[in-house]
């Protein structure tokens, strides 16, 4: 962005104070992201500024409207709980006609929130405990939203977790072979294929109405949690754009496909690929502990198939991106997809093999 594009959203945008600096910030990779640092007459503030990546967000209207309704009763909420909603959710804010987003003449959309003060994220886990606290706060954003109409939400974007849907669209990609490739990855084809059932699973018991349609986040890794510098606990759920009607489940199973595997979602020694127990068991139990009780005693059992769902998902992704030419996910090398999919494969296995392990974990911490 041209310092003029910058200067005019933020004098769109009720930000108090002069303005010392605006700087990129963050390691995000679909808005443009800015800290605003602005002198005002009691002390200095802090504010994030974001242009919304509208190609990804096509409609920063209803993108907003998710945000806006979300935010206002976790704020209601974290007051009636006596907590600090300053701190414990985002608050957006307003252009200076009151709106939630302001959007210039060349289409850009912009919108600022309220700095946390004496918190910080991490992109990787550094040690168990971290992790813990992730589970707790994704737990709590939970427990928090239970009674929120999610189907009042819109979906920011079509079809996100639909497993179902996405293996319709993977056996296609499957039977054009646009790029003949298929044929090298026939293993992985039939790893996939194989595993319909998977696929079918959550659609299929949502459409029966067996679990819950709710409020979730969908990209629950760490550094969309803001740990406190001083307690070391986390306080606040950021990075709302995902936030759509979704599954508690799937939100789950993606931090557990993520944060519990011993190896990166690269690496291409297969043999360093597995799904930590110790590490299943620490999530679950802080993520229960976060939802307090929140959760269908049906939504509890399948905690350790919305890890298998998740994972099964992501490795159907990443080959379907593989046959189509890389067109989706950055890639760094050739193959890079291949090698995703085939960690988040092994995972499947991986899980699998301790299918029993991780149904008696969750039975240990849910009482069951």
């Amino acid at each position: 962005m041209t310092e003029k594009e910058l200067k005019e959203a933020i004098s769109n945008l009720a930000i108090p104070g002069n303005v010392i600096s605006c700087e990129p910030y963050g390691s995000g990779h679909i808005n443009d992201t800015y800290l605003v640092k602005l002198e005002t007459k009691e002390n200095l503030k802090k504010v994030i500024l974001q242009r919304i990546n509208t190609e990804v967000f096509t409609r920063p209207d209803e993108l907003m409207a998710n945000i806006s309704g979300v935010t206002a009763f976790l704020r209601k909420r974290i007051l009636e709980g006596g907590g600090d909603p300053e701190r414990e959710t985002l608050n957006i804010i307003p252009t200076v006609d009151k709106k939630s987003y302001y959007e210039n003449k060349s289409g850009d959309c912009f919108r600022a929130y309220k700095f946390i003060t004496d918190a910080y994220c991490f992109d990787q886990v550094e040690n168990p405990q971290q992790f813990y606290e992730s589970a707790v706060a994704f737990g709590n954003f939970q427990y928090l939203l239970a009674d929120y109409p999610a189907e009042t939400l819109h979906e920011t974007i079509s079809g996100f977790h639909d497993t179902k849907a996405r293996f319709e669209v993977f056996k296609k990609a499957v039977s054009d072979d646009i790029m003949g490739r298929a044929g090298e990855v026939s293993d992985e084809i039939k790893f996939i294929m194989e595993r319909k059932d998977v696929a079918d699973c959550f659609t299929d018991l949502l459409a029966k109405k067996e679990i819950p349609l709710r409020v979730t986040h969908n990209d629950t890794k760490l550094n969309n949690i803001m740990i406190d510098k001083k307690s070391q606990k986390g306080i606040c759920v950021i990075d709302l754009d995902t936030v759509m009607p979704g599954l508690a489940v799937n939100d789950f199973g993606d931090s557990i496909r993520f944060g519990a595997s011993t190896a990166l979602e690269d690496e291409t020694d297969l043999n360093k690929v597995s799904c930590s127990m110790e590490l299943f068991e620490l999530y679950t139990r802080g993520y229960l502990e976060g939802c307090r009780g929140k959760l269908t005693q049906k939504e509890v059992e399948l905690l350790p198939m919305g890890a298998k769902v998740m994972t099964y998902e992501c490795g159907m992704r990443f080959l379907n991106d593989y046959l189509v030419g890389d067109t989706y996910f950055k890639t760094d090398r050739e193959h890079h997809n291949l090698d995703r999919c085939r960690t988040q494969l092994k995972l499947v296995k991986d899980m699998e093999q301790k299918w029993d392990i991780m149904n008696d974990i969750v039975g240990k911490l849910s009482g069951r």
